[in-house]
């Protein structure tokens, strides 16, 4: 996407067409590959209104290298974001001790991304206890084989899973308590059907209750193309003598299902946004050809964006619930949130200076010979 969304942004200009009305009027509900499959949910062009309307992109001025600030040339930009989200069979056990303590095992991974938090939400939604009632353990090979990190899917897969475990010791508990566990109610740390009421402590008094489970999802992905999307916004600025570029403001609009933990979904986006910058104006991966070593081996040669170099970022997810996706009604978020942002940079940048720029990242010795003269 960080050349396809740069190809868009030219399409557009050449076009005279605003870029963002260009991907709106080319929206698609069903897979282009294969017309016959439907997305299961697809508000791109919620994102872009939601985005442009908040962004203020109606004062955009379309023509390039005409808005300043001083010494700095401004410039917005847009890019589409698209990232599938896949599905993939996840398991869980779930065990009830005689203290009423509910801990989930498996064998799914916490990378820094908020696994052990909601995998225990999810538990403690189900089991009816408070968050701090739950136990969550993760990644060790004897537990029940999870998704696994990577490719923005661990989060609806795992927590998939934990529900289907949920759902078997609910039966399992239930059961015993010789409830009709299609009318049991699990909440406040307790089970009720109608007129009785026991606690889970209680029913697990003789010994602990465990579940197994997992959730798989047959032919689902046949059926309908799953995906998350999102549209990115950027606003630079660049130096008019010097073309030293500062990227001035960031919104993200993304729509990706149910989101378990905004302020961890939150977290994910706009470290991503983060990385996007770097991909389009630091990071540069130099081999020497000659003896075949990396030259940008390290943190100190090897340029990734700090604190100074990000502006204030704003994150908004659409209030979107995907029924096919999962039981959770959730999709993948992490990398949806890096998805374009270096094509929004650099679209921001031809918008600010009348220079477009193909191969990253963006350094001012690429801008200088074709700036705008000085006024």
């Amino acid at each position: 996407m960080m050349a396809l969304e740069i190809a868009v942004d030219e399409l557009a200009d050449k076009l005279g067409i605003d870029p963002v009305a260009l991907r709106i009027t080319n929206d698609t509900q069903v897979d282009p590959e294969h017309p016959q499959r439907h997305f299961s949910q697809r508000q791109l062009v919620q994102c872009l209104n939601e985005g442009a309307a908040r962004f203020g992109w109606s004062k955009r001025n379309p023509k390039p290298g005409q808005v300043r600030d001083g010494r700095w040339l401004i410039g917005m930009g847009v890019a589409a974001a698209f990232r599938n989200n896949l599905v993939t069979k996840s398991a869980a056990r779930v065990r009830l001790d005689r203290r009423g303590r509910v801990t989930v095992e498996t064998d799914m991974t916490d990378i820094g991304t908020g696994s052990y938090t909601i995998i225990a939400q999810t538990a403690a939604e189900m089991m009816g206890v408070p968050l701090e009632e739950i136990s969550v353990r993760l990644g060790d090979s004897d537990f029940p084989v999870s998704c696994g990190s990577g490719g923005q899917w661990g989060g609806n897969n795992s927590t998939a899973g934990v529900y289907a475990a949920c759902v078997k010791l609910r039966e399992a508990i239930a059961q015993k308590l010789g409830f009709n566990s299609a009318e049991a109610v699990f909440a406040d740390g307790l089970v009720r059907s109608g007129n009785r009421s026991v606690s889970l402590a209680q029913a697990a008094a003789g010994g602990d209750l465990v579940a197994e489970d997992a959730i798989e999802y047959g032919d689902l992905a046949k059926t309908y193309q799953q995906s998350t999307f999102g549209a990115h916004f950027v606003e630079v600025g660049v130096d008019a003598d010097t073309a030293e570029i500062r990227v001035r403001r960031m919104l993200a609009v993304c729509a990706a299902g149910r989101i378990l933990n905004p302020k961890a979904a939150r977290s994910q986006v706009i470290g991503a946004m983060t990385m996007g910058v770097g991909a389009a104006l630091m990071e540069d991966l130099v081999v020497d050809k000659r003896h075949g070593l990396f030259a940008t081996h390290d943190l100190a040669a090897y340029e990734v964006p700090v604190h100074a170099d990000i502006p204030h970022q704003d994150m908004i997810f659409l209030d979107e619930t995907d029924p096919m996706s999962s039981p959770m009604k959730a999709k993948g978020v992490a990398e949806l949130g890096i998805c374009g942002v270096a094509a929004a940079v650099a679209n921001a940048v031809h918008h600010a200076t009348g220079v477009r720029v193909r191969e990253y990242p963006i350094t001012l010795d690429k801008l200088l010979a074709g700036m705008p003269e000085p006024v």
